[in-house]
């Protein structure tokens, strides 16, 4: 049964959280993306942010790590009533991964038009071939969530420790 849309109040209030959470990223050199699960009730199931630095894993992104955790909280992985709120539109591993847990509702913040798998660069989350499709809302709290990144690059370029200088997770 579909999920009733979240209002914009839940939708800005979800993506507060998940700024909170990306800014976590930032003591450890991850790029600063925050996740939010929420279960159908709209209640948090799972936070994350990247911690492919901290990790040294090029999987830890923070829509896998934040899936993850609802995965094995609930003993299945499964996840066929929540919604993520991202502050990065996902990119191509991401969009697999939210596939694969059959999530059928994305809100992302910043658009990333380097990597973007929601519209941006690649549509997966809505490729009428896939078995799955997600319902996807972008660009709420945009400018403070590209703005995190944008500051952080800045950050990185002047230390050399970014050699991508991409907004990509």
């Amino acid at each position: 049964m579909p999920q009733p849309p979240l209002s914009d109040d839940e939708a800005r209030a979800a993506m507060r959280a998940a700024l909170a959470e990306a800014e976590l990223a930032i003591r450890t050199g991850d790029v600063p993306v925050g996740a939010v699960l929420l279960d159908a009730d709209g209640s948090v199931l799972a936070l994350a942010h990247n911690e492919r630095e901290k990790l040294h894993d090029p999987t830890a992104h923070a829509e896998v790590l934040a899936i993850r955790r609802a995965a094995e909280l609930r003993g299945d992985w499964r996840l066929t009533d929540t919604t993520l709120v991202v502050t990065l539109e996902p990119c191509v591993l991401c969009a697999g991964a939210i596939l694969s847990a059959r999530i059928p509702r994305v809100v992302f913040g910043a658009w990333d038009e380097k990597a973007g798998a929601a519209g941006s660069v690649h549509e997966l989350l809505r490729d009428r071939r896939l078995n799955h499709r997600v319902d996807v809302l972008g660009g709420v709290l945009e400018h403070e969530c590209g703005a995190l990144l944008s500051g952080f690059f800045r950050g990185q370029r002047g230390s050399e420790l970014d050699g991508h200088g991409s907004l990509h997770h």
